[in-house]
């Protein structure tokens, strides 16, 4: 039987999906729901403490208490100043390992560090659990990307490959070679709403969204949604591109069903198809 998953959870559907795999396949689960972070109608279908995100010492003892051998962390933290943070002496110790390497790579790249190397706890990525919610290669549902479309994947990957390597975001939109916006701190949908009003005439854009070159995925993986492809309709985009292997995608036959229906197309790339030396982790 797999060993017992802790789940450090922060907004968006993520930490749902974590929890109802984990029933669905008899996996003891124990949830950290961060205060003003997690949706409190999700954790409640799961054991679960809330905890100051500063408090990394109480999250820490909760997860021994409970026999948790393995962690994944699941769902955007949406970063609060030092203030609001009140960090504990084990919460300082992430952030200074963090902010010596700079940047949200850095910082979680630390943690996870962290949590293995000095706690003992095996950090997994969401996709270990949710194998089944990787994106595949090639087109979701029944559009393809037209041949002057794929061009502008060609210049998105280029983009999010330089971006990347400066821990500027995971998601940028290209319409006719035009880069029309970068995710930065807002996340993809504001992105969208942002590229809206930006939109040229003729042929719509594309939303190219990756991992940054060498991220580590355990512990932020790209997602997309039926939200996504709302916003990617409202924003007049022709269609998304994702990572194949190493994007969450929720909802699938929902996600396709509504953008068969806009002709939008959904697609999943391989970076390196594109970018020689776009580097991914598997």
């Amino acid at each position: 039987m797999a060993p017992k998953l802790g789940i450090l959870a922060g907004g968006g559907p993520l930490p749902g999906y974590l929890i109802e795999s984990c029933r669905a396949t008899g996996r003891d689960v124990f949830v950290i729901a961060f205060e003003g972070q997690a949706d409190p109608d999700i954790i409640a279908a799961a054991p679960h403490a809330w905890v100051r995100l500063g408090a990394a010492g109480t999250a820490l003892d909760h997860l021994r208490s409970e026999g948790v051998e393995e962690i994944v962390m699941a769902g955007p933290v949406r970063r609060p100043t030092l203030r609001e943070l009140r960090p504990d002496r084990r919460a300082a110790r992430f952030l200074g390992l963090g902010l010596l390497n700079k940047g949200d790579d850095g910082l979680l790249g630390a943690i996870v560090q962290t949590l293995e190397e000095e706690e003992g706890f095996r950090v997994i990525g969401a996709d270990d659990v949710l194998m089944e919610l990787s994106a595949p290669m090639g087109a979701f549902g029944g559009f393809q990307p037209a041949d002057d479309i794929e061009m502008d994947i060609a210049h998105g990957v280029s983009v999010l490959r330089a971006t990347g390597e400066l821990d500027i975001g995971q998601a940028v939109v290209v319409q006719q070679g035009i880069v029309l916006g970068i995710e930065a701190a807002e996340g993809t949908q504001k992105l969208l709403e942002r590229c809206g009003p930006l939109r040229r005439e003729g042929q719509g854009g594309v939303l190219v969204k990756l991992p940054k070159p060498g991220q580590e995925t355990r512990a932020d993986m790209p997602t997309i949604g039926t939200d996504t492809i709302k916003a990617a309709c409202a924003a007049g985009l022709a269609g998304i591109a994702v990572g194949a292997g190493s994007t969450l995608v929720f909802d699938l036959d929902e996600l396709v069903k509504l953008a068969d229906a806009e002709e939008l197309f959904v697609t999943g790339i391989s970076p390196t198809d594109y970018v020689e030396g776009y580097n991914t982790p598997s």
